[in-house]
C-alpha cells in the first residue's frame, strides 16, 4: 500500500515493488529488500532504509509495546481503555485492528503490521494529538524487524510458552526472539512469575502474583469476576474487574503498572477505571447464558489450560481444533491440556488451510489419554450443533481457537464463519437463547 508523504522528490512510499513509479519511493526493509532491483527498474526515485522513515513520519508520542505468547490483546486493550478513561488521547494497533480515541479506524490485521503501515499509524495518531500509542508486538515482527527504529517508552512482557515453532524452529529459538525485545536498557515491565524471560535488568520494573515485584497483586479473589489489592511500595489500591480467570489478573496488573509508570496518576485512580473495561470480543466472551457458552481465542496448550481452569470447578465441554500449516508440535499438547480440565472434549476443524482436517484432529487426539470422553466432528458448524444438542444442565460449552474471527480457511477458500454467530443462530432456531 502506498503511503503519502511530503517530499520534494516523491509523493509516496511503498514497500511493494509492484506499486513503484516515478512518484513513489521504495522502502527496502528486512522483508522487501530482495525486490530492490525490481523497484529500481520500475523507476523508483529513491530507495529508502527503515532509518529514513523517521524523516517522513512523526513518532513523537509515547509508544507502548507488548509481547508474549498469551495476553497481548487483552493487556493492550485494557491499557488503551484505562488511558482513555483517564483523559488521554490514545491509539491502539493489534490483531483486532487500528483504533484511535474509541473509534475503529481500520479492521483486523496482523498482530503487528508491516513496518511502513505501523509508522503511518503512529504518524496519524501524532496528527490527532495523541499522547500514547499501544501496540502488540509478535515474535514474527521482532524477527522480521517490523518495529525497526521505533523508540518505545515502555516494553511489556506477558509470558512465554510454546507457539509458532513451525516458523522459529524450536522453543529455544522462539524464546530467544521474545527475549531479544527486552535486551536494551529502556523502561520495561516484566512478569516476575514467568521463568522463561531473560532480559536486561536495566530499566526493568515487574509485576507478579507469587514473586516479589514492583507491582504485586495481593489478597485477590477469582469469584464473581476478579478483585484484589495491587501494591506499589507503600501505595495500595483496590481493583475490581468483570473478567474471569487468574491469568487475567496478570493482564490487569500489567496494564495498571504500565499506566502508573507512564502517567504517575494515583494508583487508586487508575484501579478505579478497571471496572469500566468489559473485555475483548472473543476472549473468554460469554456469548450465551442459557445454555452457558464461552468463546475464547486460546490456540496453544497453555492458553487452553488457562481458559478451562478459569472456569473450575464447573464442568466444561471443550470444543476446539488446530490451525493447519502451523506448528504441529503443539497439537498433542493441546489435547493433553484440555483433558486435564474438561469433562468432555469435542475435536473439530479450526483453519485447516492445506492440511487434511482429520489428520490434524488425529494429532490432537494423540495427546488425549484413554478414558477421556471424546467426540470428533470435522465440520465446525456441525460440531457446535452437536455440542449444544448434548450439553447437560450442569455443563459449560467452551469453544476455543478462533475467538472473534469471522472467517475460516479451508484449502484455498476463505469462507464466512463465526463461532459466536453459529451458536446464536443455532439457539435462535431451537428456541433457547439468552445471549450476552
Amino acid at each position: 500500500m502506498k503511503h503519502p508523504v511530503k517530499s520534494s522528490a516523491y509523493r509516496y512510499i511503498t514497500s511493494d515493488s509492484r506499486e513503484v513509479d516515478n512518484q513513489c519511493a521504495f522502502l527496502a526493509d528486512r522483508l522487501s529488500s530482495r525486490y530492490t532491483e525490481a523497484a529500481k527498474a520500475a523507476g523508483a526515485p529513491a530507495i529508502l532504509t527503515p532509518a529514513d522513515l523517521q524523516k517522513h513520519f512523526r513518532t513523537d508520542l509515547k509508544i507502548i509495546g507488548i509481547t508474549g505468547t498469551n495476553g497481548k490483546t487483552t493487556t493492550a486493550a485494557l491499557i488503551y481503555s484505562l488511558l482513555l478513561d483517564l483523559g488521554f488521547s490514545v491509539a491502539m494497533q493489534g490483531t483486532r485492528g487500528f483504533f484511535m480515541n474509541g473509534e475503529q479506524i481500520e479492521p483486523k490485521s496482523l498482530t503487528t503490521p508491516m513496518l511502513l503501515e505501523g509508522y503511518a499509524h503512529i504518524d496519524r495518531a501524532v496528527g490527532a494529538g495523541g499522547d500514547f500509542f499501544v501496540m502488540a508486538v509478535s515474535s514474527h515482527a521482532i524477527e522480521q524487524e517490523r518495529i525497526a527504529g521505533l523508540n518505545f517508552a515502555l516494553k511489556i512482557h506477558t509470558n512465554i510458552t510454546g507457539d509458532h515453532l513451525d516458523y522459529h524452529g524450536s522453543f529455544e529459538a522462539y524464546r530467544a526472539v521474545k527475549n531479544r525485545f527486552f535486551a536494551d536498557e529502556g523502561l520495561k515491565l516484566i512478569n516476575r512469575d514467568d521463568p522463561q524471560l531473560e532480559c536486561n535488568l536495566a530499566g526493568a520494573r515487574s509485576y507478579a502474583l507469587e514473586s516479589a515485584a514492583t507491582f504485586k497483586v495481593e489478597a485477590y479473589s477469582p469469584t464473581d469476576g476478579l478483585s484484589g489489592v495491587l501494591t506499589l511500595g507503600q501505595e495500595r489500591a483496590l481493583f475490581f474487574s468483570n473478567l474471569v480467570g487468574v491469568f487475567n489478573l496478570y493482564n490487569i496488573a500489567a496494564a495498571i503498572g504500565a499506566v502508573k509508570l507512564l502517567t504517575d496518576c494515583p494508583l487508586q485512580s487508575i484501579c478505579d477505571q478497571v471496572e469500566n473495561f468489559g473485555g475483548v470480543a472473543g476472549r473468554m466472551e460469554r456469548v450465551s447464558d442459557t445454555p452457558p457458552v464461552v468463546v475464547d481465542f486460546a490456540h496453544t496448550a497453555d492458553g487452553i489450560e488457562q481458559a478451562l481452569s478459569s472456569l473450575a470447578p464447573a464442568k466444561c465441554v471443550a470444543l476446539f481444533g488446530a490451525g493447519g500449516d502451523r506448528d504441529r508440535t503443539k497439537r498433542p499438547q493441546m489435547g493433553q491440556a484440555a483433558a486435564r480440565w474438561a469433562s468432555r472434549i469435542i475435536l473439530t476443524s479450526d483453519n485447516p488451510r492445506s492440511e487434511d482436517p482429520q489428520a490434524i484432529i488425529d494429532e490432537i487426539a494423540a495427546g488425549i489419554p484413554d478414558g477421556v470422553a471424546l467426540q470428533i466432528e470435522a465440520d465446525r458448524a456441525k460440531a457446535i450443533a452437536l455440542a449444544l444438542q448434548s450439553l447437560a444442565d450442569d455443563e459449560i460449552l467452551v469453544i476455543l481457537g478462533k475467538g472473534d474471527e469471522t472467517t475460516q480457511q479451508i484449502g484455498d477458500r476463505t469462507i464466512a464463519f463465526s463461532d459466536k454467530e453459529t451458536v446464536l443462530h443455532y439457539l435462535k432456531e431451537h428456541g433457547t437463547c439468552n445471549a450476552k
